[in-house]
């Protein structure tokens, strides 16, 4: 009894699938499977679909072709059709398609499709009468679908004073006309530019149209000879463009940087709307961190071209976005300042920052050496390339925004620290003799060394002037580790500077805490583990003259804001002005050399060394970092390498001191 009642289920199962089956319209089944090929744009399967008179007026190849053509251009993306339960019919079915595009989102609902049944190599089925208006309802035959671009600009960006340091503007395309052209000429036309000869044989070797204008090089329209001796050769020719120009040239090349053609990676990651294959995108500097700001969005439309005797006598539209223009840039860069320091400094290796002490305003951001951003609109001559790889130093490396080891200009933070937590009196004089220090003998041979010995009684102004490590090194020990690093902290350091510009954390020790007196007391004098940016340094040296504050760093204009509040008491503060004063001003100062006649500076030197043991000599980085005192209006700090044998410390006050000169007497 039990198995038959199974086979009683079984058998009412396998008629209710049967009964199902048969009740289903074939053309349904056959819309369906359409339906779901087009879904997935898989052209061949729908091709596969159509009647036999469909596929005798449209190739596969062609069919494929122009669905491809059509929504690659528009970037078509998740395609649905929706049959409306009233629409149906078996051989006539009506239907809506909706799909995302890189123009805007697109809803159509009156599609049309017609079924008949015939009989092909699979059997008898449902096929699709085809015609354009599955492309579009409102497409015929000779009809075209067509994307018209409407450009946007690029933002551009701008210096405190209005100029122009990123800007549209116009370029010359040299290019060959092939026709006219006697290719024996080649190696004279390379000859002129300064390329290899190769580069202009493969393009003219790539062309097959000798009417067509072969273009080989952009540059600057101000190269005036350089144009005419080009055009001086037979069957070249020039053409002007539209395109990105960089005014300030290799001053600001890390700063501003550039755009170029975007990568397929790079497409991935950004929104189709905004961006095509044909797009360009910034590559570094400025144009790569406000990029989204900078971006245009250039307008488009859809639209079916209605085709009579081969001319359009109509547009229908489909779907449309405005044209957007990228947002403009306005820094508080000092471009003549930037100019100033960047030739001041040609031939060296280093970085130098420039900021408003009292509102924070970035007025510079230097890396040297650096590159020419026009160079990557027009074209790189060899004998710059050759340059390029004879240095030692990469142009493209952009120093402004690291950390390095700051040496002796970082003793105002140990001085801020030390006196903010009572840790040292500012007047007291410590007994150092000799050149040579150490805590006790658990330090074995490593000793604190200073430059100068001449005195043997030392305060904190002493200890400024003569920039004495043995002094800052005690001092560090004198508030325990615990402390000297929270009070770093209060400075900024370990903390991501709230800025848009990515920069390199500044910090004091490699892991969480100071672990040892050795590494305390190396760190008093800025050496030990300890990184900061030039900027920073800046910043933090803009305190003494800002009523104990330091301002957020900003760059592109807008209102001033504190970044850290009050960091040492007005007592405190007045001491420590006092001292970097007297590091210019006193006879003996390190810093005595950057006097500026009817300016009065404060500043600190510093030489940050590099060696494996005490008893060699290494690698030195120089730094010096200025501010003026009455009516402060900018600090300036500076960091050079390998001044070694070139006057330690003094040679980046010599050029910071000629920067200044000019900056106050313009």
């Amino acid at each position: 009894m039990k198995n038959k009642n199974i086979y009683l289920i079984l058998t009412s199962f396998s008629f209710l699938l049967f009964l199902t089956a048969c009740g289903q319209n074939q053309s349904e089944v056959a819309f369906k499977d359409y339906k779901s090929a087009w879904e997935g744009q898989d052209y061949e399967t729908m091709y596969s679909k159509l009647s036999t008179d469909s596929k005798a007026r449209i190739t596969e190849e062609d069919f494929v072709e122009r669905y491809q053509v059509i929504y690659e251009a528009i970037d078509a993306k998740n395609i649905q059709i929706e049959v409306p339960e009233e629409a149906t019919e078996e051989d006539q079915i009506s239907f809506r398609l909706s799909m995302d595009t890189s123009i805007a989102p697109l809803e159509i609902d009156d599609y049309q499709m017609t079924l008949v049944k015939e009989e092909q190599k699979e059997g008898e089925d449902y096929f699709v009468e085809w015609d354009e208006s599955l492309i579009f309802p409102q497409m015929e035959r000779e009809d075209k679908v067509r994307v018209e671009t409407f450009a946007a600009k690029r933002g551009e960006i701008f210096d405190q004073a209005g100029e122009a340091l990123a800007t549209n503007g116009p370029r010359y395309t040299i290019g060959i006309h092939p026709a006219r052209f006697d290719e024996d000429n080649v190696n004279l036309l390379a000859e002129i530019l300064d390329i290899d000869g190769s580069t202009i044989q493969e393009k003219l070797d790539q062309n097959t149209d000798p009417e067509f204008f072969v273009p080989v090089v952009k540059i600057a329209k101000e190269d005036e000879e350089l144009v005419t001796d080009l055009l001086a050769i037979e069957g070249v020719l020039s053409q002007e463009v539209d395109d990105r120009l960089y005014p300030g040239g290799e001053a600001f090349g890390a700063l501003i940087g550039y755009i170029n053609p975007i990568t397929a990676e790079e497409l991935e990651d950004r929104d189709a709307g905004s961006y095509s294959s044909t797009s360009l995108i910034g590559k570094a500097g400025l144009e790569k961190v406000y990029e989204e700001d900078l971006a245009a969005i250039d307008g488009k439309e859809l639209y079916i071209s209605k085709i009579e005797d081969g001319e359009e006598v109509e547009r229908i539209p489909l779907a449309s976005r405005e044209a957007a223009d990228g947002q403009d840039l306005h820094l508080t860069i000092n471009s003549e300042l930037q100019k100033k320091i960047y030739v001041e400094v040609e031939g060296d290796i280093g970085t130098a920052s420039a900021l408003d002490p009292i509102t924070g305003e970035i007025l510079a951001l230097v890396s040297f050496p650096s590159y020419d951003p026009n160079l990557y609109r027009t074209y790189t001559p060899n004998t710059l390339r050759t340059e390029w790889e004879a240095m030692e130093a990469s142009p493209f490396d952009n120093r402004f925004n690291k950390a390095y080891s700051p040496g002796s200009v970082f003793k105002l933070v140990t001085a801020g620290i030390a006196l903010e937590n009572g840790a040292i009196e500012a007047d007291k004089k410590l007994p150092i003799e000799g050149k040579s220090w150490q805590k006790d003998s658990s330090w074995g041979d490593y000793q604190v060394n200073r430059v100068s010995p001449q005195i043997s009684q030392v305060d904190l102004k002493d200890a400024f002037i003569y920039s004495d490590n043995i002094y800052f090194a005690q001092a560090a020990l004198a508030v325990d580790a615990e402390d000297y690093l929270a009070g770093a902290k209060e400075f900024g350091f370990e903390e991501d500077l709230d800025f848009d510009y990515p920069f390199v954390n500044s910090q004091i020790v490699n892991e969480e805490t100071i672990d040892s007196d050795i590494l305390l007391a190396d760190t008093g004098y800025g050496q030990g583990q300890v990184q900061m940016s030039a900027l920073h340094l800046a910043s933090v040296y803009s305190s003494v003259v800002n009523e104990g504050k330091m301002m957020q760093p900003i760059l592109v204009q807008k209102e001033a804001e504190i970044w850290k509040d009050t960091l040492y008491s007005e007592e405190n503060r007045q001491i420590l002005l006092d001292n970097l004063m007297a590091v210019i001003e006193s006879p003996n100062g390190t810093g005595r050399a950057a006097q500026i006649e009817g300016i009065q500076l404060a500043g600190k030197t510093g030489t940050a060394e590099f060696k494996q043991s005490q008893t060699e000599s290494g690698k030195e980085n120089g730094w010096f970092v200025a501010l003026n005192v009455d009516d402060p209006e900018i600090v300036l700090s500076m960091m050079i390498e390998d001044v070694e044998g070139r006057g330690g410390s003094q040679y980046p006050l010599e050029k910071v001191r000629a920067i200044l000169f000019d900056y106050f007497n313009k």
